[in-house]
């Protein structure tokens, strides 16, 4: 890098500090004034029964894997776990362990498979249309948010930045949004969720969203064990610490989780084109998704495939372990393959050599039950967690009915299960 990270958070953090003491007391006049585009969704104030309900405030961090806490002395995690509830083996994510998946998981309690984001870019067979990043277009997606499951239920919600957050799913949107930025530093961020919980108690939103994308960028760019990734660990916790320190100055009843959506591994050898091994002609393709476009090509593929290579495993969806929850939509493809280990697989190369790069030197995706590494974190405290509370792994989806719990929402059926994570609760919880 011509610029160290170092540098760039140096020069973030005097420009934050600059925005604090020159803009600071509008903050909490208006959400969006002098500090992020917020757009707002008039749904009304929040319901009289709601206002006095407890506040969620949900953080992501994007690819921070479940040991870099410990592995690289995030000491405001480490507070956060003695103060509430952790996860020290990990949050197991669902399957492929990538971002956006993962995201919505987490606020929907729905397996990829069920709420229809099988990858971060895939082929839809049945609309025979691509998804991509750019796509916010709310028919894609399947389940009911938690932010949509509040401002129904007559509790405002606000999000800045979480996948599905942009669009309007099952015909809804959260009161306060923004568009993706990634660009706005993260003082500025926190400014803003400090912000929307200062707002009079009938705009206040009861559940809040928080990104953080820079510990998985340098993960990928220079690999989980790098110092660039290291130093990004460390820059994000002094974010949470503070974060966490302003929250304690509000007179409210605030419990703070922060996630991540997956781990990260260091990649092994160079690409694996699986179109050196299989037919791939009769297929749509994305990235190492496989879509055939008649029956007897899927089987040929497949046959060709299996025992072709011992860095990958192949199956027909209708064969694929059951534990993955991957084999009922479409959208995942037929035949399946799996990453025996980091290796960096697709079906094909570029058709222009000159776009050919080499593999990031870390990556995710792959199966987190057989790879710790993929192990994504959790932690939780606020008055509605218990203090010092360590959990067993677990799958992601169960974040959903616990949340949903606290705020006193009532939601419908889903993949995760209360029980798994209700022992963390006092018993206070739902009031």
């Amino acid at each position: 890098m011509r610029t160290t990270l170092l540098e760039i958070i140096k020069r973030a953090f005097v420009f934050s500090l600059l925005l604090i003491v020159v803009r600071g007391p509008a903050l909490a006049q208006n959400p969006g004034q002098n500090i992020a585009p917020v757009i707002t969704v008039d749904h009304g104030p929040n319901a009289p029964a709601q206002q006095k309900k407890p506040y969620v405030v949900l953080i992501s961090l994007d690819g921070f894997r479940y040991d870099y806490a410990q592995r690289y002395g995030a000491t405001n995690l480490q507070a956060l776990a003695a103060r509430g509830a952790s996860a020290p083996q990990g949050m197991i994510p669902s399957y492929p362990s990538v971002t956006f998946p993962n995201h919505l998981s987490i606020v929907t309690g729905l397996y990829p498979e069920h709420h229809g984001i099988v990858a971060n870019s895939f082929y839809d067979p049945v609309r025979k249309q691509r998804y991509t990043i750019a796509d916010n277009d709310g028919s894609w997606f399947r389940g009911i948010p938690l932010w949509v499951l509040a401002e129904r239920q007559g509790m405002r919600a606000a999000c800045f930045f979480w996948f599905g957050s942009e669009a309007e799913i099952d015909g809804g949107r959260p009161s306060y949004y923004l568009k993706f930025d990634e660009k706005i530093p993260d003082n500025k961020r926190i400014d803003q969720i400090v912000a929307w919980l200062q707002l009079p108690e009938d705009r206040r939103p009861h559940f809040i969203t928080l990104y953080f994308g820079s510990v998985d960028h340098f993960g990928h760019e220079f690999g989980p064990e790098s110092p660039q990734t290291a130093e990004a660990v460390r820059h994000v916790d002094e974010s949470i610490g503070r974060l966490a320190k302003e929250l304690t100055k509000l007179p409210l009843a605030i419990d703070l989780f922060v996630v991540s959506d997956h781990g990260m591994a260091t990649v092994e050898g160079d690409w694996i084109n699986l179109d050196r091994y299989a037919d791939l002609s009769d297929f749509e393709t994305s990235g190492s998704l496989l879509y055939p476009k008649r029956e007897d090509a899927a089987e040929k593929a497949y046959q060709q495939l299996k025992g072709a290579s011992d860095k990958f495993m192949v199956y027909r969806r209708s064969a694929f372990p059951p534990e993955l929850h991957y084999d009922r939509n479409p959208r995942a493809g037929d035949p399946i393959v799996v990453a025996a280990g980091p290796y960096a697989i697709r079906a094909h190369a570029p058709r222009n050599s000159s776009d050919e790069k080499p593999p990031p030197k870390g990556n995710h995706g792959y199966d987190p039950r057989g790879m710790m590494a993929m192990r994504a974190s959790f932690y939780a405290a606020g008055p509605d967690i218990r203090p010092g509370v360590t959990v067993a792994p677990f799958e992601n989806v169960n974040i959903y009915p616990l949340i949903a719990k606290i705020l006193g929402l009532r939601n419908g059926p889903v993949d995760g299960d209360l029980k798994v994570l209700e022992s963390i609760l006092n018993v206070r919880a739902g009031n």
